[in-house]
């Protein structure tokens, strides 16, 4: 029995119902008795370029308009499922298919001035590979699944990690397309795209062209273009083991290949191809541990919250079977990156603390590798932690708010909650900490001038204890991406959330009421685009949950005035998701 997802229209509102197909073949019906067309012949399948595909081919037909394909599952033959293909066509490449199952294929050749279909007598059957050890499949609709009246206008921009980043209104339909393999993209104020990969960054026009083109050394997760029209990276580092070690670092916790350190780097674009640095900070400049008293950043931890414990997360890192050696290297891994033009300060991500981290813009380059200067008085030392006090000494396991999270950001001016930090809080972490259920958090910080109030009390914990607003599934396992994801304040109040390792974005109401809700029908790589209906590969991880073939990292809505609008064409061009003809 095959299961597919219906999409229903109801004055332009579209709603997802789970529908049940038995489409039983019958290779000659009575009606389509005696066609004049000839019946395809010399009828193969074969493997496509994944386990996901098959490539069906066919002799062509005299006078045909056209060919359907029937393609069933070996188990469930009298389930059938059907494409039509135009004329000159004579191949024809079925993607989200089950790797290592049977599938039978049939073609008929077809006169659409008649309705007369000539089916060919015998079947191809192939059997696709195996897949990659750990995948399977489910069945779930992509596109649009709903739009209720409540959800806040404008258009969503998103990247795949395939060959494509689309531009969707809010019935679903695409307005505009990229060809280009990016996950991160913003949308400037000028209409082109801001983003980055491995070593570059790119600033590309509406048309495709690239306008600049940046070497900036290894680029990872995130970006943004500053009001002065700079650009901020996150940019990895490599430090030996030897320079670990001389920060403090416990050797034993050191591999061969040393760990990464995280630079934030301000870059002035020189057009089309060209950048001058004129900005940076390193967490190597901010350090403290308590593991090694003949170095000179020897200290009391819990004395120093503004400085980072090197120590804290590498036992961790390092004794996590499950991640590989290249991931051992990564302590801070950081991401999710935000500018405060009001505060000139900076906040990112260090996500394998489960910490957000704020820091001073205001500082000369020597003043950010300092402890002093700049409108907070600080230098590049921290101004501001939260999420997880055991970092700094402050608080036990169950004192941890945030785990793995992603994609904080203040809330901008004159939407409803500015000046408050959202998070998405992915869930899962080290030393058993495993929380499997992903939130979004609202938290207002006790912000006071340029710099934020101390922490408080013998635990000396910064705050606020708990978030001014969160949302959560109902179970709260319903709803875990335990990487990726985003979320975004809306102007009517609503919140726009990405389900990255789902590939899902979706609007809920400040109640949590969803009233958008949309599905990448994008696979990564190779794997294609979706059929709706078509089974969704997925990757079978028990810990920390599954991830399907089209996930995303993050998306963004725009309202129809947003400047950067303007220059596109936004007449609606159908759908991404592609639909078979019953």
């Amino acid at each position: 029995m095959r299961l597919f997802h219906a999409l229903k229209f109801h004055h332009g509102i579209v709603t997802a119902a789970l529908a049940i197909a038995i489409i039983t073949f019958t290779p000659a019906c009575a009606q389509d008795a005696a066609p004049a067309l000839l019946a395809p012949s010399g009828i193969t399948a074969e493997n496509g370029d994944s386990p996901y595909a098959a490539i069906v081919s066919w002799e062509a037909v005299a006078g045909a308009t056209g060919y359907r394909i029937g393609i069933a599952h070996a188990d469930y033959p009298n389930h059938v499922l059907y494409a039509d293909i135009p004329a000159g066509e004579t191949s024809y490449t079925a993607n989200g298919l089950t790797p290592g199952a049977d599938y039978w294929f049939i073609v008929a050749s077809s006169d659409r001035q008649d309705g007369a279909l000539q089916w060919a007598e015998g079947w191809a059957r192939l059997t696709l590979p195996a897949a990659p050890e750990g995948v399977h499949t489910v069945v779930t609709p992509v596109g649009l699944l709903r739009n209720e009246p409540e959800a806040s206008p404008g258009y969503t921009l998103f990247g795949t990690r395939s060959d494509a980043v689309y531009l969707v209104d809010n019935q679903g339909r695409l307005v505009h397309q990229w060809e280009r393999k990016f996950h991160n993209v913003k949308l400037l104020e000028n209409g082109n795209l801001l983003t980055a990969a491995l070593r570059k960054v790119w600033e590309i026009a509406p048309d495709g062209n690239v306008v600049w083109e940046y070497d900036a050394g290894r680029i990872h997760h995130d970006l943004l273009k500053l009001p002065n029209g700079n650009v901020l990276l996150l940019i990895r580092e490599t430090k030996s083991p030897a320079e670990a070690v001389a920060a403090g670092a416990n050797p034993d916790f050191v591999g061969d290949g040393g760990i990464w350190n995280e630079v934030l780097v301000e870059v002035r674009p020189v057009y089309p191809d060209s950048g001058e640095i004129v900005w940076e900070w390193s967490a190597w400049d901010h350090l403290i541990q308590d593991f090694d008293p003949d170095q000179a950043n020897y200290g009391a931890v819990a004395e120093h919250p503004e400085l980072i414990d090197i120590n804290f997360i590498l036992r961790q890192v390092f004794t996590t079977e499950r991640l590989g050696d290249d991931q051992k290297k990564d302590w801070l891994h950081a991401n999710g990156l935000d500018y405060n033009p009001a505060l000139d300060q900076i906040m990112f991500s260090a996500r394998n603390f489960s910490e957000v981290w704020i820091i001073d813009h205001s500082t000369t380059r020597e003043e950010s590798a300092g402890h002093s200067g700049g409108n907070g008085g600080r230098g590049g030392d921290l101004l501001y932690r939260w999420g997880n006090p055991r970092a700094y000494r402050a608080g036990a396991a169950a004192d941890q708010q945030l785990f793995w999270q992603h994609n904080p950001h203040w809330i901008p001016e004159g939407l409803p909650g500015a000046g408050n930090i959202l998070i998405f809080n992915n869930g899962d972490e080290f030393e058993g900490l495993y929380r499997d259920y992903s939130s979004v958090m609202e938290i207002a910080p006790p912000v006071d001038g340029y710099g934020y109030l101390p922490p408080a009390g013998a635990a000396r914990r910064y705050g606020p204890a708990e978030p001014v607003w969160k949302y959560e599934a109902e179970p709260q396992t319903d709803f875990l991406s335990y990487r990726l994801s985003s979320s975004q304040r809306l102007p009517n109040g609503n919140t726009l959330i990405v389900h990255g390792g789902h590939g899902t974005i979706f609007e809920v109401t400040p109640a949590g009421e969803t009233v958008w809700e949309y599905v990448n029908p994008r696979l990564r790589d190779d794997l294609g685009l979706l059929y709706q209906g078509d089974p969704m590969p997925v990757d079978a991880r028990p810990i920390p949950g599954p991830q399907w073939q089209n996930r995303i990292y993050r998306a963004l809505r725009y309202p129809a005035d947003y400047p950067g609008l303007q220059r596109l064409d936004l007449t609606p061009k159908g759908t991404v998701e592609r639909y078979r003809t019953p």
